[in-house]
């Protein structure tokens, strides 16, 4: 025999603000990452996917702009989102971040939309960066793109390096150690500011303050300043320690 019970509504998770996440099909770092930088119970987490390529390259990226409508209309319905991310820092560049704005709250509730150039751009105004250290995974051609769109905007590459390397699934896994010597080089180059950790499928999170040290300047990753703008822009900031000098 069945026992039916009586129920009552409680609060939903995300009860002080609810987070919306557009990232790629190939991205296996960010939501990991995203979920050390909102640790809060009472802060929704919601993650949606939008397909991509296996291979990054300036046609791969531009794409996925019929799909990004499509994605955001996979999170949940019910929920109105406080702010959503797209989580591609190579696809904003040749995108635009206007048009992703527009294209995700098309296909959900939300009021704002960030991305990772944006908030980049937004993490160096306030700590007062204009001659960053530029760490890519990224071809040529993606980190070009990248690059002129930050000097649009007074971001300047005052040194440039790259692991050259297209496939996401070896961009995911190139190693912490690889990434701290690499920036290490680049500050011996030249006296920068700062230094930025481009794509959201780069292990970062573990190496920033490791970075800072070694090398006395901010350290930003893409999905550093992404969580960083997210949080600050619905209202849950301070971010999460242990995560550099933007959260603090």
């Amino acid at each position: 025999m069945q026992n039916i019970f009586k129920y009552s509504l409680d609060e939903p998770v995300g009860s002080r603000a609810n987070i919306g996440l557009v990232t790629l099909q190939s991205d296996e770092t960010i939501e990991s990452d995203m979920r050390r930088y909102f640790p809060e119970n009472d802060v929704g987490l919601y993650v949606s996917r939008v397909a991509s390529a296996p291979e990054v390259n300036s046609d791969t990226l531009a794409m996925m702009e019929a799909e990004l409508p499509k994605a955001a209309k996979l999170l949940p319905p019910p929920v109105e989102f406080d702010i959503v991310g797209y989580g591609c820092t190579s696809g904003t560049s040749v995108i635009g971040a206007e048009k992703i704005s527009d294209l995700i709250i098309s296909g959900c509730r939300t009021p704002l939309v960030t991305d990772p150039l944006t908030a980049l751009i937004a993490a160096c105004q306030k700590l007062k960066i204009s001659q960053l250290g530029f760490l890519s995974p990224y071809v040529a051609e993606v980190s070009l793109t990248l690059r002129n769109a930050l000097e649009k905007n007074a971001v300047n590459s005052l040194v440039f390096g790259s692991f050259e390397e297209a496939i996401e699934t070896r961009v995911a896994r190139i190693s912490g150690g690889s990434i701290i010597d690499a920036c290490k080089t680049l500050c011996n180059l030249a006296p920068v500011e700062g230094i930025f950790l481009s794509c959201t499928n780069l292990q970062t999170i573990d190496v920033i303050e490791e970075i800072e040290t070694l090398c006395g300047v901010p350290v930003l990753s893409s999905n550093q300043v992404l969580a960083w703008h997210m949080r600050t822009l619905s209202g849950l900031k301070p971010g999460p320690t242990g995560v550099g000098r933007l959260m603090r």
